[in-house]
């Protein structure tokens, strides 16, 4: 062979190995795919931690309804009062009267002359739910004009009166000086040294003309 054509063959040789070796180029990434892809790696990953860090939900108090007691039937106190320390005390005493009946003597308006000397009775019935014994009493409650008691002095019980009966309560007085109308209440008081009311929780009265 001649050189002419050996040199040709060699270089032709030479172009096939270079194209032979080449580097076949990448193709161009899906750029979609590749979204879809990152997008599923993270779903998977929020996935895992959700099911490894399960937060335990805090309990919540609910507001539950207090039932009240039912209260008891009980007797309603006779009378209620307020002593010094401000505290309601119930009372089970109580008196009642009849008007046509309430005064044994004495009727209102009675002429007095100055001075004079006199005994208030009363009748009432006890209402309450003690017998008045030992210590239950008439006192005084308040006068018109203020202040004129009439030298009042009230006559002890006799008896123990139970509740439901009647009995009859007097006082001692004595006629002012000066001419005049003059009223003076008196009300009971058990042996606690407590007063107590009647009818629509009034008190006992008698009242006189001075002439």
């Amino acid at each position: 062979m001649k050189p002419k054509y050996l040199v040709l063959l060699l270089v032709f040789a030479l172009l096939l190995t270079a194209c032979g070796s080449a580097t076949t180029p990448e193709p161009t990434p899906d750029v979609a795919a590749v979204r879809t892809s990152a997008a599923s790696t993270v779903v998977s990953q929020f996935t895992l931690t959700a099911a490894v860090f399960t937060p335990i939900p805090s309990s919540i108090p609910t507001e539950t309804a207090t039932l009240e007691p039912t209260a008891t039937e009980t007797e309603p106190p006779v009378a209620q009062v307020t002593n010094a320390q401000g505290t309601t005390i119930a009372l089970s005493d109580k008196y009642s009267w009849d008007v046509a009946t309430v005064d044994v003597n004495i009727p209102d308006n009675t002429v007095m002359t100055p001075g004079q000397d006199f005994t208030k009775t009363w009748l009432i019935k006890n209402i309450g739910s003690v017998a008045w014994g030992a210590g239950y009493k008439l006192v005084y409650s308040y006068s018109n004009p203020p202040g004129e008691k009439m030298s009042g002095e009230a006559q002890p019980l006799t008896a123990a009166i139970a509740p439901g009966e009647e009995v009859q309560v007097s006082v001692n007085f004595k006629a002012p000086t000066l001419p005049g109308t003059y009223t003076v209440y008196w009300t009971m008081q058990n042996a606690a040294g407590i007063a107590f009311q009647g009818n629509d929780n009034k008190v006992l009265y008698v009242q006189i003309v001075v002439q």
